[in-house]
């Protein structure tokens, strides 16, 4: 089920950039930006991040290459996230994945315009980030929403 959501966050997140891939011969135009946000630490051995960018890399995207992935931690200081999401939107990335609500919410108080990729939103109809999960609207969609007991 993990491992199946990391590859729709892939593909969401490459639809959502609309990137075209790259055949095998052409150089790059372009270094994409995926701007990458949590309210948490850095965790040294991610698995849902090595993931992603393995996904990534099957469509043709690397780092160093043609994809700069910025991360941007609050280390658990909520109050931080503001300043974080500017600074992810000052970097003019074309996509931000936001993980827990209220780094989906700074995100979401940074940009109207970036899609912003909830990973994972606890009630984010009832927290006022989406206006439905079926027809989410503005500029914030996501994979994963868990509803509180």
């Amino acid at each position: 089920m993990i491992r199946r959501l990391h590859w729709l966050s892939i593909l969401l997140a490459l639809g959502l950039l609309g990137i075209p891939l790259t055949t095998e011969g052409q150089q790059p135009t372009h270094v994409y930006r995926i701007g990458r946000l949590s309210a948490g630490p850095p965790i040294e051995a991610d698995p849902s991040l090595e993931a992603f960018r393995q996904g990534l890399r099957a469509f043709g995207y690397a780092e160093g290459q043609n994809l700069v992935i910025e991360h941007r931690y609050a280390k658990g200081r909520l109050e931080r996230l503001p300043d974080l999401a500017a600074e992810l939107v000052q970097l003019q990335v074309e996509v931000i994945m936001a993980g827990g609500t209220a780094a989906i919410r700074a995100a979401q108080h940074a940009t109207r315009t970036i899609p912003i990729v909830m990973a994972v939103a606890y009630e984010p109809v009832g927290e006022g980030l989406v206006a439905s999960l079926a027809q989410p609207g503005g500029n914030i969609t996501g994979l994963e929403a868990v509803l509180k007991p």
